[in-house]
């Protein structure tokens, strides 16, 4: 299917790798221009050098520690006029309420939820009546709670609701705004998060491949398939798509599963 992403311009936050590098991937194979944004900027020059090689587009890479309002401004002031804001940068970490403490909610709440409100308040209004896409990558957590990741259950779930508030009325000023969930993916992130349940539920960190059997498909889901859902959400074939969440997780939260 063709996306008519061609030409278009998106910044992609936490984009060294993971989803964040999968979505650039895709999006520069569609022929979207690029603005990466991450702390590893070794990383996003290696994917520029390659993504400008394979696909002709022109990618900006921006190294930049994104937990500041100020880090934010000063993002959006070097990147400059977008179609697409791709908000994906986040490490909530994994925790029951016993473990995490004030500084660990405040830190990864900093970074993911304050994180995707100021990017997006400061491009919506950019976006207006010019066909801009918001997409906020957040997890299924936010609608499966899960005791044992209660500050991403609680930070997801403010971001759904963020998104469902502004979507349901940016049509109305040529805007969408659109979030995916996803459940597992197969990342350096889910390593650490299935490595605390794997504490919680089997009582060593060390047996966390055990908990695969018990996935969907006895795996979690790839990078390149929650990128492949990204790209068409925010493409123009996915124009009437606005105020809602796509889930991807295998079903697990259809369940009422947090594995």
């Amino acid at each position: 299917m063709l996306l008519n992403l061609t030409n278009k311009t998106a910044l992609i936050t936490g984009a060294s790798k993971g989803i964040g590098l999968a979505v650039a991937e895709v999006f520069a194979a569609e022929g979207c221009h690029l603005h990466l944004a991450a702390r590893n900027t070794e990383a996003m020059v290696q994917a520029k050098t390659k993504l400008e090689a394979a696909h002709g587009v022109k990618v900006t890479v921006h190294g930049l520690d994104l937990s500041s309002t100020a880090a934010m401004e000063k993002l959006a002031a070097q990147v400059g006029d977008i179609d697409i804001l791709i908000n994906n940068a986040g490490d909530i970490p994994a925790g029951s309420l016993e473990v995490l403490g004030d500084a660990d909610w405040r830190r990864g709440f900093d970074l993911k939820v304050f994180g995707y409100i100021t990017l997006s308040r400061l491009y919506y209004p950019r976006m207006k009546g010019k066909d801009g896409v918001i997409l906020n990558i957040i997890g299924n957590s936010g609608e499966n709670w899960d005791a044992s990741y209660i500050a991403g259950s609680t930070g997801n779930a403010a971001l759904m609701s963020f998104t469902k508030a502004l979507g349901g009325a940016s049509l109305n000023h040529g805007v969408r705004v659109i979030a995916v969930n996803p459940g597992p993916v197969a990342t350096d992130r889910m390593l650490k998060i299935m490595k605390r349940k794997a504490i919680d539920m089997l009582g060593d960190e060390d047996r966390w491949e055990e908990l695969f059997d018990k996935y969907p498909g006895k795996r979690p889901a790839s990078s390149e398939e929650v990128a492949d859902l990204v790209a068409f959400l925010s493409s123009p074939r996915a124009g009437y798509i606005t105020g809602t969440v796509v889930t991807i997780d295998g079903g697990i939260a259809a369940r009422g599963s947090v594995i």
